[in-house]
C-alpha cells in the first residue's frame, strides 16, 4: 500500500522549538489488527500541551522518543476496521500522532466520534464545536462554577481556548474581562464581546489594570498562563473564588525555570479553590457541553477563531508559531 508521511522529533527543543527539531519522514503504512482501526488523518490540531510531551519529563502523556511522531489531537476518518463500533467512514477524533494514516483502538485517549453538521467546516470540530470548547465548557461551568451576573478573568484570551471561553462567558451572562498580549489581539477579544479587553503589553502594572476594570473583584479566573499573571490575580479574587486552570503557557518552553508563586496565601486568605483539569476526565458533561456549543455556533453567538495551514509538512511551523505567542485563536492544519 506504499508509504505514509510522518513529522518525527529529531532532537529535543530547548525552549521555543526551530525547524531543525522536527523532520518530514516516511514509513511504511500501518496494518490495523484485531480490534483495531486504520484512520486517515484530515485535521491535525497544534497545541501548546504538545510542547510538554517534547522534553524528557513526566507529563499526562510519556515523552515522544527521538526519531518517533509527535503525538497530537487529530480528527480523522475511518478507513478500515477490524471493530464494529467504528465503521468505515466514521469521523473521529483522538490523541494520534503526526501521520498521514495511524492505527488505534476503541479505547485510545480522547476518542470520540465526531458527527459533522451539513456545511459546517470541518476543521470547526477540531476548535471551538470540538476539544477547544469541550475544554472551555468544563472549565468555565465544571470547573469555575461560573455563573450569570459573575465577573469572569480570561487570560490569553485572543488563543483557542481564551476566545471561546470569552463567547461563552458571555453567552452565560457574566461579566468578562480579557487578557492579551499586543493592541491586534486586544482588538480581536473587544470583538468577541468581552466588557473589558486589557493588552498586558501595554500596562506597567497588570494587576492595578485588572483592579481597575474588576473593582469588585474576580469571581472566576480561567489561566491559561500561570506564572507573574496568576500572581497578580490572586489577590484580586473574591470571596470564594475559582480558578480553573487549564494551562501555564508562560512556563512551557522554559520547564526548567517556573515561576514561584508569591501570592499563594491569597488561596487561604480569601478561600478560594484553585483545581486543575484536564478534559477528558469529565465524560459525564462532554454531552451538554457539546450541545451547548453547537447550539450557540448555530444561533450565530460563537465564533470559533482559528488560522489555518494545510499539508502534513506545515505542521512544525504552525506549532513553532504557535510557541512563540505568534498566533490568534486555534492553530490547526489541514491534511
Amino acid at each position: 500500500m506504499g508509504d505514509i508521511r510522518q513529522i518525527v522529533l529529531t532532537r529535543r527543543p530547548t525552549g521555543v522549538p526551530v525547524p531543525e527539531d522536527f523532520a518530514l519522514a516516511s514509513a511504511p503504512m500501518p496494518q490495523p489488527g484485531p480490534g483495531e482501526i486504520l484512520v486517515r488523518m484530515r485535521v491535525c490540531s497544534c497545541d501548546p500541551a504538545i510542547r510538554g510531551f517534547l522534553d524528557d519529563r513526566p507529563s499526562y502523556l510519556p515523552p515522544v522518543a527521538l526519531g518517533a511522531p509527535i503525538n497530537g489531537m487529530s480528527l480523522g476518518e475511518v478507513v478500515e476496521s477490524n471493530d464494529p463500533a467504528w465503521p468505515v467512514g466514521t469521523l473521529l477524533r483522538t490523541m494520534a500522532t503526526w501521520s498521514e494514516y495511524y492505527v488505534i483502538r476503541g479505547d485510545a485517549l480522547g476518542l470520540e466520534k465526531v458527527d459533522a453538521a451539513p456545511g459546517v467546516p470541518l476543521q470547526h470540530y477540531m476548535g471551538a464545536l470540538g476539544p477547544v470548547g469541550l475544554t472551555a465548557w468544563v472549565g468555565l461551568f465544571e470547573i469555575g462554577k461560573a455563573k450569570l451576573g459573575e465577573t469572569v478573568l480570561v487570560s490569553a484570551a485572543a488563543g483557542a481556548t481564551g476566545s471561546t471561553v470569552v463567547q461563552l462567558a458571555k453567552a452565560a451572562g457574566c461579566r468578562v474581562i480579557g487578557l492579551a498580549g499586543g493592541p491586534a489581539k486586544a482588538q480581536v477579544v473587544r470583538d468577541l464581546g468581552a466588557d473589558v479587553a486589557i493588552d498586558y503589553r501595554a500596562v506597567d502594572d497588570l494587576a492595578a489594570a485588572i483592579g481597575e476594570a474588576a473593582p469588585d473583584g474576580i469571581d472566576v479566573y480561567f489561566d491559561n498562563v500561570g506564572g507573574e499573571t496568576l500572581d497578580a490575580v490572586l489577590p484580586l479574587m473574591r470571596l470564594h473564588g475559582r480558578i480553573a486552570v487549564c494551562g501555564m503557557v508562560s512556563q512551557y518552553n522554559d520547564a526548567d525555570h517556573p515561576h514561584g508563586n508569591r501570592n499563594l496565601w491569597q488561596l487561604v486568605v480569601n478561600r478560594l479553590t484553585m483545581r486543575g483539569f484536564i478534559t477528558y476526565d469529565h465524560p459525564e458533561v462532554l454531552g451538554e457541553a457539546q450541545a451547548t456549543l453547537d447550539s450557540l455556533f448555530a444561533s450565530g453567538n460563537l465564533t470559533p477563531l482559528e488560522n489555518l495551514r494545510s499539508g502534513l509538512e506545515k505542521l512544525p511551523e504552525a506549532f513553532i508559531d504557535l510557541m512563540s505567542g505568534r498566533t490568534t485563536g486555534k492553530t490547526l492544519v489541514l491534511i
